[in-house]
């Protein structure tokens, strides 16, 4: 009897520590997991990085933005333009881009001063990528300015250089003197989910570094915005538009600011919204990283974007398209026209195939093939999925750029200076137009576009010079700085044919 209670006690002692030992343990690991603690051993480990890694296994358990807030609020920079008084009219109207675009905010009127003063032109915003002094911004914050400033968040102010600009995707690299500046690290836009919360960052109606937050409404959205100006014309023909929407709060200013996942990292760059009244209304728009990384490292390598091109042009397929041409899918890009002897012709590539993938990748949408071809550069060989008869097919295509051919495209210094690329004309524009020499309008911004110059404008003569070559532009911008510092071109347009005289001041 007594060795039998001596049993049931030590079993019930051994039980008692049993489940004291279990109790202890699940409420550390409880404890651990609802704090979203992660113990990392390593001595080169960044504050940043910590942060990062805190945040991502917080918001599993908690919706707290102030982790990302921290990281990206003191790399988002406001900027400032300036330009001389008679570039630009006092009305906030005419803005080409009021309608979606709101970067350039509030227009200063009109007043009687000397026209080569400068006056405040805009604002918004922009965000440092790196700790030595680049900052992407929108190009329609900095179009046709003069001067560029840009404030931090601790109130520095620096005088910023424009790198390049790239009006196909409004994205454009600027660049400050100076050291060890906050930085937001670059995320992937593709790993971005509908219903995932991110917050937007930026300077809306000059409120320096506001934050708000929302979720992924949508993405790859296609507005029809880029490349066009204040009446719906098409200025721009190599237009990318493949925008991640949301609902954060995007307000005048916030153009050109960051929008950030809960880890801080940039997925995007704000660039429009959708209003009647050009404030917040639930809809903003950014471009995604997967587009911003690829324009801001062709524009520090080269000054300007090395655009691949396929060489067709592209349509969604609505359910009235497919019962018409038979199609037994709705994904993909219709592919409309293809151009003569270019990279899709070379790959046999045909008006009606449905291109649904890009080495691998699918894709959806006219968008989501413009965003796929846009990380690509001239040269790049990829392999492209399409049906055709509602089979099936691949083939290899091998890119080539706007000028037809795999090199790499510069740009002049005279040509950064005034907004525009140019490339001497085909032989097809010329027997189409009865001329023997002039040069193409292949991009316009700067002074180019503030004169309403745009993309496919064909230059015949500038001061009464022929030109027949790109050095032939060059010749005669130098010598027109030495004089009246003012250029006087005559050019046609093909679709219409018709002679368009335009002039631009240097001064």
């Amino acid at each position: 009897m007594t060795t039998r209670n001596s049993k049931n006690t030590l079993f019930l002692i051994l039980l008692v520590i049993a489940v004291s030992l279990a109790t202890s343990w699940a409420t550390n690991y409880v404890q651990n997991r609802n704090n979203g603690v992660e113990f990392i051993e390593s001595s080169n480990t960044s504050d940043q990085d910590v942060k990062a890694r805190f945040a991502s296994a917080q918001r599993a358990f908690e919706t707290d933005f102030t982790v990302a807030a921290d990281l990206t609020v003191n790399a988002v920079v406001h900027v400032k333009t300036k330009a001389p008084r008679q570039q630009r009219s006092g009305s906030i109207f005419d803005d080409p881009f009021f309608d979606f675009f709101f970067g350039p905010g509030q227009r200063t009127p009109q007043q009687q001063q000397e026209p080569s003063e400068a006056q405040p032109l805009g604002a918004g915003s922009g965000v440092i990528i790196s700790r030595d002094g680049y900052i992407v911004t929108n190009n329609h914050v900095i179009e046709g300015a003069t001067e560029i400033n840009v404030t931090l968040n601790d109130k520095r102010s620096f005088k910023a250089k424009l790198v390049g600009t790239d009006p196909s995707t409004d994205i454009a690299l600027l660049k400050v003197d100076e050291k060890n500046l906050p930085f937001i690290k670059i995320g992937n836009s593709d790993d971005l989910k509908v219903g995932e919360w991110v917050l937007a960052v930026g300077n809306p109606f000059n409120l320096t570094s506001t934050v708000t937050a929302g979720i992924v409404s949508a993405k790859a959205r296609n507005l029809g915005i880029i490349g066009t100006d204040r009446y719906g014309r098409r200025t721009e023909k190599l237009s990318i538009e493949s925008f991640i929407q949301t609902d954060a709060a995007i307000n005048p200013g916030n153009s050109g600011g960051a929008l950030v996942n809960t880890k801080g990292e940039l997925v995007g760059i704000n660039t429009a919204i959708a209003s009647q009244t050009g404030s917040y209304a639930g809809y903003g728009f950014a471009v995604p990283t997967s587009i911003v990384q690829k324009v801001v490292t062709d524009l520090r390598e080269h000054g300007v974007v090395q655009r691949a091109l396929l060489g067709v042009s592209i349509g969604d397929i609505t359910t009235e398209i497919a019962k018409e041409k038979n199609l037994k899918t709705l994904n993909g890009a219709l592919v409309a026209d293809v151009v003569s002897g270019g990279s899709a012709d070379k790959a046999g590539i045909k008006v009606d195939d449905v291109i649904n993938e890009v080495n691998g990748v699918k894709v959806k949408s006219s968008a989501e093939l413009q965003e796929q071809i846009g990380r690509y550069r001239p040269g790049d060989k990829i392999t492209i999925g399409y049906v055709r008869n509602n089979k099936q097919k691949r083939t290899n295509v091998r890119l080539t750029n706007v000028e037809g051919t795999t090199d790499v495209v510069s740009t002049n210094k005279f040509q950064q200076d005034l907004g525009v690329q140019l490339k001497p004309i085909s032989d097809t524009i010329k027997e189409a137009l009865g001329i023997n020499v002039g040069l193409e309008v292949v991009s316009s911004s700067g002074k180019f576009r503030e004169q309403g110059i745009n993309q496919g404008y064909i230059i015949l003569k500038i001061n009464n010079r022929n030109m027949a070559s790109i050095k032939d532009f060059e010749n005669v911008y130098n010598d027109a700085l030495k004089t009246n510092k003012t250029l006087n071109i005559a050019g046609v347009y093909p679709t219409t044919g018709r002679v368009t005289y335009y002039k631009i001041d240097l001064k």
